[in-house]
């Protein structure tokens, strides 16, 4: 799992106040509410989107089993594609207050060095399954394939040969993460909604363009 190492709806809590007394304006009464730490009275308050899931139903005990093994495999990998892409954003940022190609080159070695050291060990006792899982994942966080990641942090030469090593081990580092056609790909996006849902992790918006009720309205018809 080496390859990978190197490209490592809940509401919020507001605490509201409602103003028992009313302000009159030509006769006319109107109710306001105070926010906390917001000294302006204000007519109304903008909650965030609140997703309303469909019940899980499965059409065999094989599928559920499916469904709760990739689960599982999922939620353990997801926080290794969320790191990934906050080490990426944080690298392309301090890259870019960089002048000369020296200096980028050796930070991005640093940042690697520093990835590397951190989870190596706890990569390398993923399953086949769970490090492709990791390498849809990263694509879904970053919008680009593992393979590219490498190709422009290090070389297109050893993006190629992590690539060709990695097919020793059942797992393309050029997989995208597509939940539009490929069914097991949107059942993890409907597992990390849920997740996300339940308060089991922070799930960040993805690059990609999809939408989750679009694909849940195509794949429910497949059914």
């Amino acid at each position: 799992m080496k390859h990978i190492i190197f490209i490592l709806l809940c509401l919020p809590t507001f605490l509201v106040g409602q103003e028992d007394d009313f302000i009159e304006q030509d006769s006319t009464e109107v109710e306001y509410i105070i926010i906390q730490g917001d000294s302006i009275p204000q007519k109304s308050i903008y909650l965030d989107e609140v997703m309303i899931l469909d019940k899980l139903s499965f059409k065999s005990k094989e599928d559920r089993r499916r469904y709760l093994i990739l689960g599982r495999k999922t939620l353990k990998v997801y926080p290794y594609a969320k790191l990934a892409a906050d080490r990426l954003n944080a690298l392309n940022t301090r890259l870019q207050s960089l002048d000369k190609k020296r200096d980028k080159k050796k930070y991005a070695k640093k940042v690697q060095k520093y990835i590397e050291e951190e989870f190596s060990e706890e990569l390398k006792k993923l399953t086949r399954t769970e490090g492709q899982i990791l390498v849809k994942l990263i694509h879904r966080q970053t919008g680009k394939t593992t393979f590219d990641l490498i190709k422009e942090l290090r070389s297109g030469w050893r993006a190629f040969w992590f690539n060709s090593t990695a097919y020793l081990f059942n797992i393309s580092l050029k997989r995208e993460y597509d939940p539009e056609n490929v069914e097991e790909d949107y059942l993890i996006e409907d597992i990390l909604i849920r997740a996300s849902q339940n308060g089991q992790l922070k799930l960040v918006k993805s690059p990609l363009n999809f939408e989750y009720f679009k694909l849940s309205n195509k794949w429910s018809k497949t059914e």
